[in-house]
């Protein structure tokens, strides 16, 4: 730990991290975008319970469930064929923003539902329900850069239990 002996100088300090921040920054945001992105390709194949603003899965209907038979693929797993829409979901980091999506159009369909496809909604839900990570690892990548250690690392993140309280 770093003492001070008046505001000037701890000022100064400040002043100095400062000019340091982007690798931090682009850290936070790196770490907790593929965060987010991995808690989205979670959710494929499984019922997923109601998160916040998001509704819970609703069952896949039986003709659904039989078209899924006839091309194949397991009866009721929801969202998950071949790994090409869990897939679609990326995140990019430009700035000061982080963005997890996906390039799909029948990912839109899922997350928001049609007419006639109740919504099912990835990646609401997991930035939902990261919260409490993403927070502890905001924490850690400031407390990096005030400290002049080295920027968090995406695959050294902090641990906590993931809750779907968010």
């Amino acid at each position: 730990m770093r003492d001070f002996n008046n505001l000037a100088a701890f000022n100064k300090f400040l002043q100095e991290v400062i000019t340091k921040e982007p690798p931090h920054k682009t850290a936070i945001l790196e770490a907790s975008a593929q965060f987010i992105e991995d808690e989205a390709k979670r959710k494929f194949g499984e019922y997923q319970v109601a998160a916040g603003p998001y509704p819970a899965w609703q069952p896949l209907a039986e003709s659904t469930k039989a078209d899924r038979v006839r091309q194949g693929f397991e009866p009721d797993n929801p969202l998950y064929r071949t790994g090409y829409l869990m897939n679609s979901i990326k995140y990019k980091v430009k700035g000061n923003e982080a963005v997890v999506g996906s390039d799909s159009d029948i990912m839109v369909y899922q997350e928001l539902g049609t007419a006639t496809i109740p919504a099912r909604p990835v990646l609401g839900p997991a930035a939902f329900q990261s919260k409490q990570k993403i927070k502890k690892i905001v924490v850690e990548g400031v407390t990096a850069w005030l400290t002049g250690k080295p920027p968090i690392k995406k695959n050294n993140l902090p641990r906590i239990n993931n809750t779907n309280e968010g």
